[in-house]
């Protein structure tokens, strides 16, 4: 199985779908992770509800999202990644830490844009329908991607 990181400055909405869809669309071939440079400390409740909405499972105890820093995944001790994909263009634009390589490869980089919804403004509805937007966009990046990978 393949590992993926997907990056985003406070991981608490388009990394945390990232990751939540690559688990759920590419089980058994990918496994994901997600992390900020700047973690905002909790995913944001409106892309928790864009996932359940989805019906796209978040995972639960150890398993459920949560908001942190991409320098857990520079340790030594964790996952070794065959990718990393920034989901924002802050993010991209940042001095990433140095991942440990699986056999001397570095893993892929790849970079998405999203827009982010967090920062949409107006109703609970319309902050829902940005959330709605940039997921079904995050998932056909990461359906595409998939498809490329067969």
């Amino acid at each position: 199985m393949a590992n993926i990181l997907f990056l985003c400055t406070g991981n608490s909405a388009r990394s945390i779908m990232a990751e939540a869809y690559m688990n759920h669309a590419g089980a058994g071939r990918w496994r994901a992770w997600s992390a900020g440079s700047k973690p905002t400390g909790a995913p944001n409740p409106f892309a928790l509800e864009t996932l359940t909405r989805h019906d796209i499972p978040a995972g639960v105890g150890a398993d459920a999202p949560r908001s942190k820093s991409w320098d857990e995944f520079a340790r030594d001790d964790a996952p070794l990644m065959d990718a990393v994909a920034t989901v924002c263009d802050n993010a991209a634009g940042e001095t990433c830490p140095v991942w440990p390589a699986a056999e001397g490869k570095a893993p892929a980089r790849l970079h998405w844009s999203f827009p982010d919804p967090a920062a949409a403004q107006g109703s609970d509805d319309d902050k829902r329908a940005a959330f709605d937007r940039v997921f079904a966009d995050i998932r056909a990046a990461i359906d595409a991607f998939l498809k490329e990978q067969r």
